[in-house]
This record gives structure tokens, C-alpha cells and sequence, in this order.
């Protein structure tokens, strides 16, 4: 086989997937199943980074008069010679993504989305060379080319003009494709501005999609399905397709066989168990998917060093601030339910199908929650893994790399919690510095009281330890004078957790063991036992440390146990 094809990491645009040597997953069968149960106006809604934007470029490529057949050529749709012949390269198409249009305020916002309609009346300056239109539709024309939105009424119409012009030039309707629609009001609603946006893309929106001769269909992508009534009032024939739909599943995020055949290509077979523990998991309508830029990535990864280590790709290109909101308004109830989730367990709850970003703000505390429940599992953070008798969600978390986000935002959490008592605080790092060994687990079982914790449950051992050990890490690594490493190599291994106190000339070793069942003090000796015959106080001789204590520290939900020893 001569050069492969490469890994089409951050590429958007399907021409140049085609033309320029990538790898393609073939969703051109998404065109068919679009055609066989179309409505005027479609709404299509994923969690990020699961192949929205490329399935739109698709779309324009394959529909917009003066588009390359060769493009399709090998594809799945191309076989679908009827269809390639009534459709392809038949229709005017507008396409834009609302990704950018943001701002710290709503003039700003206002500004991102002028350009960005100027930029696609740009791509049809032709118009205006056009012997169907007068001169004042072209003057209109000139002016939205020009970004000349002074008045307000101009950006409202602007898509609905575009949509009339192109109409009368080529006495064809017009396609229209809005990628991330909703992009713009969450940025709106954390900065301040949700009811001016909100009126501005409901006036956009219902302009163009509402009672529109010159529309012939639409689709519109976003992560979360806000409620009709704030953007899509009034839409006649308006299909929604969302998470939990049968319909089109397969065509965002990769299937298992496709992840196999990826993995094949590049001769990754024996990753597979890994990426499946990691990546897959998502549950689309009746099909298991994997998240798309995962598996890209980490076999990019793969591709460059056999050994690479497991990476978080989706969780690194996100702030996950809902993920972090939950936490911070948790209460014991909510804390529960997440103790069972990164346990492993399902959690019962009931979701709404639409979404207001004032809901999340509710005073009442049954309605944030479910608002916040249905963020997270329309965004990817949970996935369904059946229905209960009373139509309620079984909500589980999907996979490796969503569990590391919860977990890491609860220790996050902790933490802060921990330090806001200073004094307590104080005594548990003084305690840890002399050796105090009892006062360290009568604090650490004082702070776990507080924490969420991994029920004794089917997941691995060592996850549930990593768990632990990251919350005790956290909590070590906040005092700021000490130098502080996890996972390092001393002796014959690696030490969970080492810490040099240069201007006491102390050191600690702390080894973490998770206790099945319960049994702390097996669990205990098992740690000590490693310290020592592991040699993890070898490299406190060579940085002159005099005094070494040593931790053997056992966790089981939310107890611990401590055993001590020291070296002088």
C-alpha cells in the first residue's frame, strides 16, 4: 500500500477531505434518509464534536448549483444514481455557522453575526450582474455585502432577502443550512444579553424559515434543542431530531464498525479495548457511537508513539463549566446521584425535551435541577442506557474520559471546600509534616464526610484508587511551598505521592489502596508493604531529606484508614 490517507483532524470542509488525501467516514447515506422524510425546517441536535459541522459542509456540497461531482465520486450516495441526477448540484444553498458569533456584550454579538452574513452575501456578489433582479433588490444586495446594518431591520431580513434573491436568479427554491445555532445564546446567557439575542435570532430565524416561499428546506444543527417558542415560534412542518431518535443515528459519531475499520487501516487493531473503554459508549437513538475526535486523535497518538498514554481530547476542548455549576449547587440528594454515577451505577431521572437558559436559573430547585440534568445529557456528559417503567431516563456516565471529567471537577471541588477552613486545614498539612499519623486520618475521614465517593461497585479497582489518590493529591498539592509528585519514579516503581519539605529537610511517601469490601487494614498493610519492599524512600537519600514519614493510606466510599512508619 502506498502513503495513507491522513487523519482529518480539525477539517471542516468536505472538498478538502476529498481533495487534499484525508481519511473520510462515509455519511453520505445522511443525504438519503435527509430526501426520504424531510420537512420544511429540521433540527438536528448533538453533543460537540461529533461531526455536525462536516455533515452540513456535505450537504452543501453536494446540493449547491455549481458543485464538483467528482467529490462524491466512491461514495455511498453516489450509488443512488436517481437521486444524484434529480438533486446533485441542483439548488442555491446559504450555509453558515453561528460558532463565532459571540461577545462580552450584545453589540459586539450583533457585529460577529453582521460580518458573518456579509461574508456569505459576498459568496453571491454574481447577483448583482443578474438580469432577474431590479436594481433596487440588487442595492439591497450591495448594502448587506457592505455589512451596512445600522438599522436593525436590516440584519432581521437579511437571510429572507438572500433567500428571495437567489429564488429569482435561478427559479430554483433555496436551501438554507445554520450550523450551531445555539452557540451564540450560551454565550449570551453567561455574559449577560440572553433576551436581546434571543429576540434577534427569533426574528432571523422566523424571517427566513417561517411562511417562506423562497425556502425549499432547512437544516439547522446545535448541541441543545431550546425551546420553540424562543427561537422557532410559529414553524409549520418543523422536524426535531435529537439524541434519543432513531432516525439518522448512525450519521454522527462513529460506529463500532467504523472505529474497527479506522483502526485497521491504520494498523491499530490491538487499541481497540482501549478506545472502546475510553471513547464509545454514547447512545444515539438504538446505535452505540463513539465521539469522532476522540478516536481521531488518539490514533493520531497512536500513529506517533505505540506506548502513548490514554488522552482526554473531548473533555480538552470544552470548559465543561456545567459539569462544574452542578457541583457547586449540590445538594445531598444531587451528590448521591452522582456518587452512583461515577460508581458506575444508573441514575433515574426525568428530562425535558426543550430547554431555556432561564430555567437553569429557577428558584425553584426541582426545576434547576431537571433544566441542569437535561443539559448535561443533551451535551454528552451522560447517555441514556434504557427507559424505567414510568418513561423516566436511566442516565449513566459513557465513558473512560467523561468519567475523568466528573472526577477531576469533584476534586476541584473538594478541595476548595477543604482550604475554605483554614484552620482545619492547617492542622491536617502541620499533621502530615510531623508524622502526626492518627490526627491525619481522623482529619482525612473529618474531610470525606464532606466528599462524594466510589461505591463498592463493578468498576475497576484501579480507577476507584486513581479516584482516591487524586483527591488526596489535590489536597497535598495546595500547599503551596511544598514540591510535590505524583507517580514517580523512586526505587522499583513509582510512588503514588512523594513530598519534599526542603526547609525542614522532611519528606513523605504516601501509598493509596482502594479496600474491597471494606477491609481497610488488609488494605493498609498491602500499602506499606509496597513502600518498603518497593524502595520509595530511595530518592529522598539523594536530596538529602533526613527525616521520611511513610503513608499507607486505604479509602472505601467515605471512610479511610492510616498506618505509619518512618525513616531517619
Amino acid at each position: 500500500m502506498g502513503m495513507k490517507w491522513k487523519l482529518p483532524i480539525g477539517i471542516e470542509f468536505f472538498r478538502d477531505i476529498r481533495t487534499r488525501g484525508y481519511y473520510y467516514v462515509d455519511k453520505t447515506g445522511f443525504i438519503r434518509e435527509l430526501l426520504a422524510a424531510c420537512g420544511s425546517v429540521n433540527l438536528f441536535t448533538r453533543p460537540r464534536r461529533f461531526g455536525k459541522s462536516l455533515n452540513m459542509d456535505m450537504l452543501k456540497s453536494f446540493f449547491e448549483i455549481g458543485m464538483n461531482p467528482e467529490l462524491f465520486e466512491g461514495l455511498e450516495i453516489a450509488g443512488d444514481k436517481e437521486i444524484c441526477e434529480q438533486y446533485m448540484g441542483k439548488y442555491p444553498v446559504i450555509s453558515i455557522s453561528l460558532k463565532d458569533v459571540e461577545g462580552e456584550d450584545y453589540k459586539t454579538a450583533y457585529d460577529n453575526l453582521g460580518i458573518l452574513i456579509s461574508e456569505e452575501a459576498e459568496r453571491f456578489h454574481f447577483l448583482q450582474d443578474s438580469k432577474a433582479l431590479t436594481e433596487t433588490e440588487k442595492a439591497k444586495l450591495e448594502r448587506i455585502m457592505k455589512g451596512d446594518f445600522e438599522k436593525s431591520a436590516y440584519l432581521h431580513n437579511s437571510l429572507r432577502l438572500l433567500t428571495r434573491l437567489l429564488h429569482k436568479h435561478y427559479g430554483k427554491q433555496v436551501i438554507v443550512l445554520i450550523d450551531e445555532y445555539d452557540v451564540p445564546l450560551d454565550k449570551a446567557y453567561q455574559n449577560g444579553y440572553y433576551p436581546k439575542l434571543v429576540n434577534l435570532i427569533r426574528s432571523m430565524f422566523s424571517q427566513v424559515l417561517k411562511t417562506n416561499e423562497n425556502l425549499y428546506f432547512a437544516v439547522v444543527t446545535g448541541c441543545l434543542r431550546i425551546a420553540k417558542e424562543s427561537i422557532f415560534t410559529g414553524l409549520n412542518n418543523f422536524k426535531v431530531r435529537t439524541i434519543s431518535d432513531v432516525r439518522y443515528a448512525e450519521y454522527f459519531g462513529f460506529t463500532d464498525n467504523e472505529v474497527k475499520e479506522i483502526l485497521s487501516y491504520y494498523g491499530l487493531e490491538e487499541t481497540y479495548g482501549r478506545m472502546k473503554e475510553w471513547y464509545d459508549g454514547y447512545h444515539f437513538g438504538q446505535v452505540e457511537v463513539y465521539c469522532p475526535w476522540d478516536i481521531l486523535n488518539q490514533c493520531d497518538k497512536f500513529i506517533e508513539s505505540a506506548d502513548a498514554s490514554m488522552e482526554a481530547h473531548w473533555e480538552n476542548s470544552s470548559s465543561n463549566a456545567i459539569v462544574q455549576e452542578i457541583l457547586e449547587n449540590a445538594t445531598e440528594t444531587t451528590k448521591n446521584q452522582i456518587e452512583a454515577l461515577i460508581s458506575g451505577e444508573w441514575i433515574e431521572k426525568k428530562l425535558v425535551p426543550e430547554l431555556t437558559y432561564t430555567d437553569l436559573d429557577s428558584e425553584d430547585e426541582e426545576v434547576s435541577q431537571t433544566y441542569l440534568w437535561s443539559v448535561l445529557f443533551a451535551a454528552g456528559y451522560l447517555t441514556e442506557a434504557g427507559r424505567t417503567e414510568k418513561g423516566f431516563y436511566k442516565l449513566i456516565i459513557p465513558n473512560r474520559e467523561v468519567q475523568g471529567i466528573f472526577e477531576r471537577k469533584i476534586r476541584s471541588w473538594f478541595k476548595r471546600r477543604i482550604k475554605s477552613n483554614t484552620v482545619k486545614w492547617q492542622k491536617f498539612c502541620e499533621a502530615v509534616k510531623i508524622g502526626k499519623a492518627m490526627y491525619v486520618q481522623d482529619l482525612l475521614n473529618d474531610f470525606m464526610s464532606e466528599a462524594i465517593s466510589i461505591r463498592d461497585t463493578c468498576v475497576k479497582k484501579d480507577m476507584k484508587e486513581n479516584f482516591y489518590h487524586g483527591m488526596l493529591l489535590g489536597l497535598l498539592q495546595a500547599e503551596g511551598s511544598w514540591i510535590v509528585k505524583s507517580n514517580s519514579e523512586s526505587g522499583i516503581g513509582f510512588a503514588d505521592i512523594q513530598i519534599e519539605i526542603p526547609s525542614e529537610k522532611v519528606g513523605c511517601v504516601f501509598e493509596v489502596k482502594y479496600a474491597e469490601g471494606g477491609k481497610l487494614d488488609t488494605a493498609c498493610a498491602r500499602a506499606m508493604a509496597q513502600i518498603d519492599s518497593c524502595g520509595y524512600t530511595a530518592a529522598f537519600c539523594k536530596n538529602g531529606i533526613r527525616l521520611i514519614h511513610k503513608y499507607g493510606i486505604a479509602f472505601y466510599q467515605k471512610s479511610c484508614k492510616v498506618i505509619y512508619g518512618k525513616e531517619e
